[in-house]
Order: structure tokens, then sequence, then C-alpha cells
């Protein structure tokens, strides 16, 4: 999931808020294996906040509702294939960077096709919700943990 607001690119689904920020949408999924662990992924080397870790998905596309954009995500990021009836909206973030606000829903997943492997570069690992702390984590993605750590502990 791209956080970067140099790759935000023009086709992102964004607006302004009354800062004149950009408002961009981001839908993220918290992928959940048969143990109850949750996959996240390390932003490689070269992108904005590389290194740290984060919950797989993307940038909403004009035209796509962010249940669209998982299923898309997923499946080009870590090769996982899934349904929209297959994702629950859980919780979202709302976050200021210096320059672009982030709004990103979350989403919980615990029925998929595939095994997950970082086909982008990144490194993927999966965790159990507790443990989340324990990984660098961006500013939006880090107020999440909480939600998971009740549901799933």
């Amino acid at each position: 999931m791209s956080t970067d607001s140099a790759a935000i690119g023009e086709k992102a689904l964004e607006s302004s808020d009354r800062s004149g920020r950009r408002m961009l949408l981001v839908s993220a999924c918290a992928l959940v294996d048969a143990d109850g662990r949750i996959l996240i992924a390390q932003r490689p080397e070269g992108k904005a906040l590389a290194g740290l870790w984060e919950f797989p998905g993307g940038k909403v596309e004009p035209g796509e509702t962010p249940e669209e954009t998982l299923i898309r995500e997923l499946a080009e990021e870590l090769g996982i294939v899934t349904q929209i009836a297959c994702l629950a909206p859980l919780t979202f973030a709302s976050h200021s960077y210096d320059d672009f606000h982030l709004l990103m829903p979350l989403y919980i997943c615990r029925r998929y096709e595939g095994i997950a492997r970082g086909l982008e570069g990144q490194a993927v690992k999966w965790v159990r919700a507790k443990a989340l702390r324990d990984y660098p984590m961006p500013p939006a993605d880090a107020p999440l943990i909480p939600t998971l750590v009740d549901l799933l502990c």
C-alpha cells in the first residue's frame, strides 16, 4: 500500500481538505490465516516510509470501490485471490501527512486462495495481533492495531 505522495499519481481517488491538502482514499486489509495470524508487508527500499511494516492494500482508483481495490491489490502485491463477500469492514484510520490527508478503511479477510508472497519486492510476515506493536508501522497503520488485538486476542 503506497502512502507516498509522490507515488499517488493523478488516477487515485482524491479530493482536498480545507487546508488545501489532498484527501487520499486507501483501502487496507487484515488478511488472517487459519492460525489467527495477520499478514503484514514491509515497504521496500526506494519507496516512502521504506522499511516500515503495513497492512496490504492500495489506493482506490476512480470507478473502484474500496473492496474492488483490495481484490486487485491483494492479487497484484501478494498473489492472493478473494471475493467481495469475504471482505468485512472493520475500522478505519484518518491521518494527516505533510502534504495530503489519508483516509484508510481496514477490512478483515479470513477466506482467500493462494500463498501470500511479496510480488513487488516487499517482505511479508504472518504475525499474532499482540505482536503487531513490535513492528514499526506508518502513522496511519499503527492506530488500527488495538481493534485487531481486541478482535483476535
